[in-house]
């Protein structure tokens, strides 16, 4: 069942009748995105909050020159849409785009509004996970001001092992804001050291 794993993760927060089930799977909507396409753009209105089955998107600003700041990357059990544009409806700051073919689950503004009322509990479901996002933020800019590019590669590279395996180099750079050059060379610090 394509729904199963949205299912689960929603299990794991708040524990759902089989009939809240049912209903919740009547109102998603089952998705496939190629690679490169885009789930959100830059200025248009994101209407859908999207969590991965399979996949693996990433979330980025791009600037008045063209260059690109990465926000974040999702994978399997992430959600992966721009926040701030889906809860006021107003124009998305981000582009969310599939860096591999990926499959989700999208839920409709209108629809979580309406699920709300028809299943109370996933009111809270998305207050928990809205928490968990706000925190992570909160940490990542912490260690922005205060980290060094090599720290916050370590930092990237122990929280998210399964991603680093999955995305190009000079993404990782972006999200860490430094240049890919930069990137090999701290890479090769690393590596240096741990042969000494």
């Amino acid at each position: 069942m394509k729904t199963a794993p949205f299912i689960n993760y929603i299990n794991q927060i708040v524990h759902l009748t089989k009939e809240e089930e049912e209903l919740l799977k009547q109102k998603v909507r089952y998705r496939e995105y190629r690679k490169d396409q885009f789930i959100v753009q830059q200025g248009d209105i994101c209407r859908h909050v999207n969590f991965i089955i399979k996949g693996c998107t990433k979330a980025y600003y791009l600037d008045n020159d063209g260059q690109e700041h990465i926000v974040m990357f999702s994978i399997e059990n992430w959600w992966a849409s721009d926040m701030g544009s889906f809860i006021t409806q107003t124009p998305a700051d981000y582009n969310v785009q599939c860096i591999e073919n990926t499959n989700l689950i999208q839920l409709d503004y209108v629809v979580i509004e309406e699920l709300y009322e028809e299943i109370p509990k996933l009111e809270r479901f998305f207050r928990k996970i809205t928490e968990r996002a706000l925190v992570a933020a909160q940490k990542r800019i912490v260690r922005n001001f205060s980290k060094t590019a090599k720290e916050r590669y370590l930092i990237f590279k122990e929280s998210y092992p399964e991603i680093e395996q999955r995305i190009p180099q000079y993404m990782i750079a972006y999200y860490l804001g430094i240049t890919k050059e930069f990137l090999s060379k701290i890479k090769s610090q690393i590596l240096k050291n741990k042969q000494s």
